[in-house]
């Protein structure tokens, strides 16, 4: 069975939802990772007895430093694939370069990359917003597309096109992993 590693920042919303639908089915989840002690995705962690850990960025002098030891953890865990699922972190080609990552990010790149892209992506000339799922590489938000998701906008509030977009970020993140981890047999 394939293994993945998640990285993980916030609430773990898109964390809890790999392991709802393809941990010990799929793919087997074998590491989570959170640069935010205070993480709420840490409980879910503990709830399906999956190892976890904290690495603080305070705790480093440089990003790359940061980096070099976030490698270092995922290689005892030996994933197939890591996948970056709200993890709010820009790395540097100490990890790029050593690690298989998709990351989910809520637009249709390369339309907004970097912070606030459903924000950006509501408010933008374009009929439609979406999600992408892409290879993580040392630009931000810059690797190979695997695949999107999209959504109109006419008609909609920003709240309803917000909901609409984290609903198709779970699908599309779930998509996205069963065909890279394939893609590897």
């Amino acid at each position: 069975m394939n293994k993945i590693a998640v990285l993980f920042s916030g609430k773990g919303t898109n964390f809890a939802h790999i392991v709802k639908t393809l941990h010990q089915k799929e793919c087997e989840v074998v590491f989570a990772l959170t640069n935010n002690p205070e993480a709420e995705g840490i409980a879910i962690a503990q709830a399906h007895g999956i190892p976890y850990g904290v690495v603080e960025p305070k705790n480093f002098d440089s990003r790359e430093a940061y980096d070099a030891t976030v490698v270092e953890t995922l290689k005892r865990y030996n994933p197939d694939l890591t996948v970056l699922a709200g993890f709010m972190r820009i790395l540097t080609p100490v990890f790029t370069e050593q690690v298989k990552a998709i990351n989910l990010h809520p637009s249709l790149l390369p339309r907004h990359k970097g912070l606030n892209a459903i924000e950006k992506s509501y408010q933008d000339e374009y009929d439609e917003g979406g999600v992408s799922v892409h290879v993580v590489s040392s630009e931000l938000d810059g690797g190979e597309v695997i695949l999107q998701k999209k959504v109109a906008k006419q008609g909609f509030d920003f709240e309803t096109y917000d909901s609409k977009i984290r609903a198709i970020e779970k699908e599309a993140l779930i998509e996205a992993i069963v065909l890279v981890l394939n893609e590897g047999k």
